[in-house]
């Protein structure tokens, strides 16, 4: 399916989604019932991480066929949380 542009001369811009190569010049407003001509616009192209796109397949997958757990995995030695130097006045507040 393709998402296809009309513009109406009273309604403005008005999105048809249809099977691909079906979309006709013109069709009827459904608001007014005026004429609507196809307008051509940039198509939606867009550039994403390889790291995004694997997330996103894998939830993709994960949705229908979920992954079995066989065991806990392991803890990995956990890094320090990095925390700015404290100017001289914070260093007086009490700490949490």
């Amino acid at each position: 399916m393709a998402t296809y542009e009309y513009r109406c001369d009273l309604d403005g811009l008005i999105e048809e989604i249809r099977p691909l190569g079906t979309a006709p010049g013109t069709i009827t407003c459904a608001t007014c019932g005026g004429e609507a001509r196809r307008v051509f616009s940039a198509p939606t192209l867009v550039r994403t991480n390889r790291e995004i796109v694997a997330a996103l397949d894998h939830a993709e997958k994960s949705r229908d066929e979920p992954e079995v757990v066989t065991s806990i995995p392991r803890a990995g030695a956990r890094k320090p949380t990095p925390m700015a130097k404290m100017t001289p006045a914070l260093q007086r507040l009490p700490r949490p």
